[in-house]
Parts: C-alpha cells; sequence; structure tokens
C-alpha cells in the first residue's frame, strides 16, 4: 500500500513545488495516511486546504483503502 501512496503522492508533488512546498510520507496506520507538509506549505495558512482538497482527494481516488489524511 505504501508504494501506491508514493505513487499518488507523486501526481501532487509537482504543484507543491510550484509553490515552494511539499510533502513527504511519514507512516500509514491502519487507513489513516499521516504526511508532513514541508517547505512553504510547512507554514502556510491555506496548509489544511491544501491538504484535505489536494491530497487527501487524489489519495483516496488513487489507493481506495485510504480513508483519512493528517498532517503531522
Amino acid at each position: 500500500m505504501k508504494e501506491k501512496i508514493e505513487a499518488a503522492l507523486d501526481k501532487v508533488r509537482p504543484s507543491l513545488e510550484a509553490d515552494g512546498g511539499g510533502v513527504e510520507l511519514v507512516e500509514v496506520e491502519d487507513k489513516v495516511v499521516k504526511v508532513k507538509l514541508t517547505g512553504a506549505c510547512g507554514g502556510c495558512p491555506m496548509s489544511q486546504m491544501t491538504l484535505k482538497n489536494g491530497i487527501e482527494r487524489v489519495l483516496k481516488e488513487e489507493v481506495p483503502e485510504v480513508e483519512k489524511v493528517e498532517s503531522i
């Protein structure tokens, strides 16, 4: 499952990197994916919207087993 998640994250990384940010996979626990937003995304006031509307949406589409994405 981690390989599928990394592949899905690779699809959103270019958009984040264009704004000076990034995302790292920290761990997968049950059906919850924990990520760390890096660079400009780490302190951005829009990061929660990016997490839910961007990263979580793509992960759920690409890896149906994922139920939730959390930022740590």
